[in-house]
C-alpha cells in the first residue's frame, strides 16, 4: 500500500497470480469516527480490504473509492471495523 497524500492511498491486492490496483480516499473525520486515532489510516485501509475480500472477490471492488461507501454496500461493515 502507497499513501499518494494524507487522503488517498493506492492499494495493490496480489492474489491468485493476478493483481488489481485500488486508489481509496480516506477523510479525517471518518478515520477518527472508526479508530478514535488508535490505529494508522493504513492499518485502517488494510483491515477494510481484508473485510471486503472476505465478502467479493478483488475483481468486484471499485478501483476508486472512498471509504465510507463501504458501508452502503456492507451494512455492517462500521460495526466489525470500527476499532473503540
Amino acid at each position: 500500500m502507497e499513501e499518494k497524500n494524507e487522503k488517498e492511498f493506492e492499494v495493490i491486492v496480489d492474489e491468485d497470480g493476478t493483481r488489481t490496483k485500488h486508489v481509496v480516499t480516506l477523510d479525517d473525520e471518518y478515520y477518527k469516527h472508526l479508530t478514535k486515532g488508535n490505529v494508522t489510516k493504513k492499518k485502517l485501509i488494510k483491515r477494510s480490504f481484508e473485510f471486503l475480500l472476505k465478502r467479493e472477490p478483488k475483481e468486484s471492488i471499485l478501483s476508486r473509492f472512498d471509504l465510507r461507501i463501504i458501508n452502503t454496500y456492507f451494512p455492517e461493515y462500521e460495526e466489525k471495523i470500527k476499532i473503540i
